[in-house]
Formats: structure tokens, sequence, C-alpha cells
């Protein structure tokens, strides 16, 4: 053995919970995930552990997807979705009955959808609670992330708005998890000086940076990216191996834009009678996506051929291959210059395999079984197993740095959304000032400050101001960040003038249910 290959997936999406609404198009977001891509990797991991392979892998689960995934009502809508699913699929199996090609991938996305359906069923339907399985069965290390993914490094001015995202979210995980978190993935990747201080005091023990936060640490890192390094806070920062995160994300080289992959964006919602479709669309006035495609990416070109499952899955098995030769290469090398075994450490957004890229868990299924039985150059490790096995390593303090454009935090703070961060920080200090004068408050004014609590986090989410900057859903992305602070003024005024209104409370308390063990006093100013 030469060295360590860890393994992180990502898994986020903002809190959007519609109660008031039958359906709400933000809603599917956690729907496609469920189903293209949390279900599938439950059932490869099942096939790992039914094999009595000893895999090794980190995923992050971040606060509002695990409230989310084990909200009865939104459980509720995804059975609707899956079931919504089959019911295309059999309709689809009927109209395409005259053509081979796509009466086969309709049978083949009816069969697929069934066993996704019996997979969440298998699993109560808590997929939160499956992942906590893999967790206590040694296969899997869960980390944290902020509790609502604000992009900490825009808060490192303000200490009590920091220590909340990460004490909440620590809070948050013992609750799903029954044990304290490990690791954190910081948002984004994105540190700042500072940040580290508070993840000692919520006791994580690691975070990841992207490749230059660890490369122009101070002092410069002995390995480079590939042995952490110790804050002088405390917690290690593991640095993201450039090399093997080129061979997937890369636009150019990436192995998700490969011709014989399924094509993302054509899809029986936009190409068919919007009459069929409607019953299956996340939003009946409007075209959308329903999760049936027929066509490959073929190229650069409008004219998309046929998708071929079979030739889709061999390329999947090609580019593992190529992939698990290439981090044996790299071992190889790094072995040969290195005084101690090398960790390679590749994160991935985990919606990257399945969701947008649809053989991505097959692509994840063959590397995993590849570099489980076909070579020794490498075992598979998590950051916190690493930590036991080597707990000496250089004390250092990475970058400022982030894996967004340009590597700093261009896509959260520019002429798109820096509107939202005056109105952010007056209301991060009136949460200080309200938690410091009613940090004893119960009744009526208690639930009032924790629902002030919420709204906060909520209003600070990183995924509003990346939102306005794509351009996919500004609408919906600004009318959350208003609406969170509205409702956090209008409780700063009803709780300083001791008028709380208990029936609007409880209206938004129910609508944004999110933490509901919302400790306040995090945000108190340290006397």
């Amino acid at each position: 053995m030469q060295g360590y290959f860890a393994l992180i997936l990502h898994a986020h999406l903002p809190f959007v919970r519609h109660p008031e609404h039958e359906k709400f198009l933000e809603e599917n977001w956690l729907f496609e995930a469920v189903t293209e891509t949390y279900l599938p990797l439950i059932q490869i991991m099942e096939g790992w552990r039914k094999d009595g392979m000893q895999t090794r892998l980190t995923l992050s689960l971040s606060p509002p997807l695990c409230s989310m995934l084990r909200d009865p009502m939104l459980q509720e809508r995804c059975v609707r979705h899956i079931e919504g699913l089959i019911a295309l699929a059999e309709s689809e199996i009927q109209r395409t009955h005259w053509d081979a090609a796509f009466r086969e991938l309709a049978w083949m996305y009816h069969h697929r959808f069934t066993g996704l359906r019996e997979t969440y069923f298998g699993c109560g339907r808590d997929l939160v609670g499956a992942f906590r399985r893999f967790q206590e069965d040694g296969l899997l290390e869960i980390a944290t992330s902020a509790a609502t993914h604000a992009l900490l490094p825009l808060l490192a001015g303000d200490r009590p708005s920091l220590r909340a995202q990460i004490l909440v979210a620590r809070d948050h995980y013992r609750e799903c998890f029954g044990r304290d978190p490990r690791g954190i993935w910081l948002p984004e990747c994105a540190f700042a000086g500072g940040i580290e201080e508070v993840l000692q005091e919520a006791n994580l023990r690691w975070f990841a940076t992207d490749t230059h936060g660890l490369l122009h640490a101070r002092p410069r890192p002995r390995y480079g990216v590939f042995a952490p390094v110790f804050t002088p806070a405390g917690p290690a920062a593991f640095g993201r191996d450039f090399e093997s995160a080129c061979q997937v994300w890369s636009k150019q080289q990436g192995y998700p834009g490969d011709s014989r992959y399924r094509d993302f964006y054509r899809d029986i919602g936009f190409d068919l009678d919007l009459d069929y479709v409607k019953p299956y669309l996340p939003a009946p006035a409007m075209r959308g996506f329903t999760g049936i495609k027929y066509h490959r990416i073929t190229g650069q070109t409008p004219d998309k051929q046929v998708y071929d499952r079979a030739a889709a899955v061999r390329a999947a098995d090609e580019h593992a291959g190529h992939f698990l030769r290439a981090r044996v290469e790299q071992f190889d090398k790094l072995s040969a210059i290195m005084d101690r075994p090398p960790i390679v450490l590749s994160p991935y957004d985990a919606e990257l395999f399945g969701h947008w890229w649809y053989e991505g868990p097959e692509f994840l299924n063959f590397f995993v079984r590849k570099a489980y039985y076909d070579q020794k150059s490498f075992v598979f490790i998590t950051p916190g197993e690493y930590l036991n096995r080597h707990p000496t390593q250089q004390v250092a303090t990475p970058a400022a740095s982030s894996w967004g454009e340009e590597g700093y935090w261009r896509v959260w703070l520019n002429e798109s959304n820096d509107w939202i961060y005056p109105h952010l920080r007056v209301a991060q200090e009136r949460m200080s000032e309200l938690a410091g004068r009613f940090s004893g408050a119960r009744g009526l004014a208690g639930r009032a400050l924790r629902q002030a609590g919420r709204e906060l986090l909520l209003a600070q989410s990183s995924d509003w101001p990346f939102i306005l900057r794509t351009g996919t859903s500004p609408d919906y992305a600004a009318r959350r960040v208003k609406d969170h602070l509205w409702r956090f003024l209008e409780l700063h005024r009803q709780l300083t003038a001791r008028q709380t209104d208990p029936s609007w409370l409880a209206e938004i308390e129910q609508a944004d249910n999110i933490f509901p063990s919302i400790d306040c006093r995090y945000w108190a100013p340290k006397q």
C-alpha cells in the first residue's frame, strides 16, 4: 500500500418547503436529488455491504437537506413524485409500443423507478437513518456543514453569527446521527482566518479547502495537498487534489461530457404534447423536467441521437478504469518522493452523480469495486480515520479561498447580489441584541426569539446569492431573502415592543420549521 484515497461527496440543497401549495416547482429539487442521487447511492452502498466490501466513503449532509429528508410532508410528496414517475413510465411504454428503441428505454425507466420506490420504502422513507446505519457499520463517515450553508468568510467579521452557523449545525447533527460530527464541509470550500477557532469550539477535527487554499498556507506545506495541516487552533485542513478533480469536473476533459452519456437537458417534458405531460410536471402550468430523457449527448449539435443505455454503462466502466489507472500512477509518483503515505482527497458535489451525470452512480460503483479488488497502490480512507492513523502533522494556516469562480467569493458577492449583505449585517446585529436581552425568555417570547434565529439563518444561506448570480430562479431567490429578512425584522419589532402576535408566529413556525431545538444563546455577545 502506497497511499490513501479519500472520496468525499457533498450533499446539500437549500431549505425549500411550501405547505401552502399542493405542488411547488422548487420543491422538485429535493425529489430529483432523492430519486437520481441519494437513493442510487444507497443502492450501490448496499451492494458493497452485501459483498463484504470494507469500503470507506465520506458524505457530508447539510442540515437543510437532513431537515427536508426527515420532514413527513416532504416525504409524502416524495412518494407522490416517485409514483408519478412510475405512472409516466407506464404511459410511455404504451405510447412507444411501435418504436423499439424508445420502448426499451421506457421499460428501463419503469424498472428503475420501481426499484427506487422499493428502496425508499425499504428504509422507511428515512434516508438520513439509512446513511446513519452505514456510518454505524463503519462504512461511511458523515460530515456536517454550516447550519444553512452560509458562506462563512462573509460572516468572519461577525463572530456571533459565525458561531451560530457552526454550533447550530453541530447540535442538529447530534439529533440526526446520535453522535458529534468529526468533520465539517465548509460551504463552497470557503475558508478565511478565524473560522478554525469556532470549529475548534465545536470540537470539529477536520475540514477541506480548495487546492490553492492549502498550497498558499503559511508556512508553505511541506507535502502540498497530499497531507493535511493542523491549523494553530487545532482542526486539520485537507486540500483538494486538482488532478482527480479535473478528470471529473472539467468541461473539456471531464468524463460526464462523453457523447455516449445521457443528455441532461433533452426531456419529454419539453418534447411531448403539454396536455400529455402536464400531470407529471413539477409545476403543471409550465413545461419542465419529468426525469424521462431518451437522447444522448451526441455532441455540439441540436440533433441528438437516441440514448443507448448499454453503451453508456460501458463508457462508465471505461472511465472508472481510466480513473483508477490515473490514481495508481499518481500514487506511484507520490510515494517515490514522499517519506510518508500520501493522501489524495477528491471531493465532489453528490448531485453530480446521478442528477447531472446520469451514469455517475455506475461510475462510482465500478471505480470503488475496481479499486477494492484490482489494485494495491492505495486504500480508501476517511479524513477522520486518517487523523487517527497519523496524528502528527505540520502546523500551518490555510489561505483565504473557495472552490468557486476565481477561487474566492465572487460568485456570492457581486453586482447581482451585493444588495443582500447590508440588510444581513443589520439583522445580525439585532439578533445579537435580542439574544443578549431575551436569553432567558420562555413562552411566547422564547418562541419568537427562536423563530428570529431560524429566519436569520435561512436568510444567510449561500444558495440565494448563488442563484441570483447564475440566474436559474432569481425571482424566487430574491423573494426568499426578502421574506426571511422581513419576518426577522417583524419578530424583532414585536419582541422589543413586547407585543408578539401568537397566530402569525404559529404560521411562520409551521412554514419555516427547521431547527426545532435551536439554541439562541450562540448569538449572544460574549462578556
